[in-house]
């Protein structure tokens, strides 16, 4: 992965955190009488662009959709070689991530993984904990109605002499995957899907969306860059009037 980290481009307002569903790879490959899993090899490719690309814009935060948590419905032998991509991926690039002061955190119920995928995720966090640049988070085996679930558990966990009837969103949130992040402004979705697919469907309740048809293995800077600008021309107004805001 290179990285170039110049000074950020401040023509528009940059979000400060990005959400992204990777949506494609698989229709990628069958355009090209490819297996599925040759475009999933190359949907890295172009993580590794965006992964820079934000660095060098300014973003503060990176979170990719890689695997949800109705993915394990696909057919057996696509699941199998997202795992070893998801592995690969886990002992190839985590080094050139901790080099280039990206934090890398996994979200998601990580317990349907193997033991092997799991203790490499440790070692890469623990690796990349004290980083002080991009928080690169992959959500892998995640989903946003599970996420709100487990937080209502750890909820009560913590308060066990509460009702449940005192629980209200303030308390709710540091129980949810990225409380200690912004939430994001900008969600992405490639491969011309316009849904969200149980992807944070908490945290991106005032983000704003762009969907493009632009497959996952094709999207690049230049298209990074073409979300950005249309986030930069958004008013957002967070239930307020545009009166009030100016």
């Amino acid at each position: 992965m290179e990285f170039t980290l110049t000074t950020a481009v401040t023509l528009q307002p940059v979000p400060q955190h990005i959400g992204i569903i990777m949506d494609g790879n698989g229709r990628w490959a069958k355009k090209r009488f490819l297996p599925r899993y040759i475009g999933h090899q190359k949907g890295r490719n172009a993580v590794r662009k965006v992964v820079a690309h934000c660095a060098k814009r300014g973003v503060k935060a990176l979170t990719l959709f890689a695997f949800s948590t109705e993915n394990w419905r696909r057919p057996p032998e696509e699941v199998s070689k997202l795992m070893a991509l998801f592995l690969q991926a886990l002992q190839k690039e985590v080094v050139k991530l901790h080099e280039n002061q990206v934090k890398l955190q996994i979200i998601g119920d990580r317990s349907a993984f193997s033991a092997q995928i799991q203790q490499h995720i440790i070692q890469a966090e623990q690796l990349t904990q004290h980083n002080t640049g991009l928080v690169l988070t992959i959500a892998a085996n995640y989903g946003g109605r599970w996420d709100i679930v487990e937080a209502v558990k750890a909820w009560q966990i913590a308060h066990p002499d509460t009702p449940i009837s005192e629980l209200d969103e303030t308390q709710l949130q540091p129980f949810l995957c990225l409380a200690d992040l912004p939430e994001p402004d900008l969600l992405i979705r490639t491969g011309g899907e316009q849904r969200i697919s149980n992807f944070l469907i908490w945290q991106m309740a005032y983000a704003e969306f762009y969907f493009t048809d632009t497959l996952w293995p094709d999207f690049n800077e230049v298209s990074l860059d073409a979300a950005i600008e249309s986030f930069g021309c958004r008013e957002r107004r967070f239930g307020q009037t545009s009166e009030q805001i100016s």
